[in-house]
Formats: C-alpha cells, structure tokens, sequence
C-alpha cells in the first residue's frame, strides 16, 4: 500500500514501515438527496418504459430521463419516488421496487457525491399530464428507451430494472415495497 500512495500529506515520516503521524487525505462527502425512477407498463406482455424529455428553461433542456427528485426531509428514498412521480407525471405507481443498482455522481462545487437510489414502478394504463419541468414524453422498448437516455448510470439502472421484470423475477418479490 505504500508504494501506491503518494504526496507529501499521505506518506508515512521515516522508514516505509512507519505509520505514525501519518495524515488522512480529506475525504467528499457523500449524501443522499435525489432519486432516479424508471417507469414502466405492460403492453401485450412485454415491459416499455416512460421517459420524459426535459423543457428548455430546464436543466439539462432536452434531455431524456425518467423521473428524478429530490428527497424532502419529511420523507424517506421511496416516498420521493412517488411524490415526484406524482408531481411530474399525474401518475401513480401500480408496483415500486428498488432496483439492483445505486446511481454516483460527484458535483464540483460543493465538493460532494451523491449516491443516488434507483426505484422502478409499474404505472396502470393511461398517459401522463406533464409538469414544467417537461416538454414532451415517449413509451419505448428497452432498447430505444437505453439510447435516448444521455446518463450512463441511467441506461445502466434501467437495464438492471428490465432484467428484473424480464429474466430476474425472484427479485420482484424481494425488492418490492408494499405500497
């Protein structure tokens, strides 16, 4: 370990067995605020997924996602995932579970990584009533649904999300939450 450390404020004083005095690197932190939830129906036993495309006064203006939020402090992870589902969509879920899959991110400014949780939902028939937030939405297989999202973490949670509904079904009974 320490040959692959390096910089004065990480190297141990004296001979390389010598840990003493040693000063830690400063460390982010890392918080958890917002959320990611892919949203999905069945359309003649197959899963397509809801995605949303962000207004031009928006963040990100363009951008295809599914639904993201921050975390109040009145509520947990899941009930974020389902008032911002709420809040940008007119919908509610049918089925949520938590996906196999924790989203990263690091923002400069305040020096922190957010570690994000990914929720996915299953939505009754019907179409949603966007907020400002959002332009326009699509219904989409897996395959067009992955290339229209721009976040890599966010294609990678909704393979995750697919897989569950589709190959890995045991974890639909454990990751659920009763709604």
């Amino acid at each position: 370990l320490y040959g692959l450390l390096s910089g004065p404020e990480i190297m141990p004083p004296g001979p390389a067995n010598s840990w003493r005095n040693m000063r830690a690197p400063a460390m982010t932190d890392t918080v958890v605020r917002v959320i990611d939830l892919h949203m999905m129906r069945w359309n003649n036993g197959v899963p397509e997924y809801l995605l949303l495309q962000r207004s031009p006064e928006q963040i990100y203006a363009g951008a295809w996602q599914g639904v993201t939020g921050k975390i109040k402090a009145d509520e947990t992870a899941w009930q974020a995932a389902i008032r911002e589902l709420a809040e940008e969509t007119g919908l509610q879920p049918v089925r949520l579970w938590t996906v196999d899959q924790v989203n990263f991110y690091y923002e400069a400014a305040p020096d922190r990584m957010n570690a994000i949780p990914v929720f996915g939902a299953e939505l009754a028939a019907g179409d949603p009533v966007l907020s400002a937030e959002h332009q326009a939405y699509r219904w989409c297989p897996v395959d067009q649904a992955v290339e229209l999202l721009l976040w890599e973490q966010q294609k990678a949670g909704l393979r995750v999300f697919h897989d569950m509904l589709t190959e890995s079904t045991a974890k639909l009974k454990w990751m659920e939450i009763k709604l």
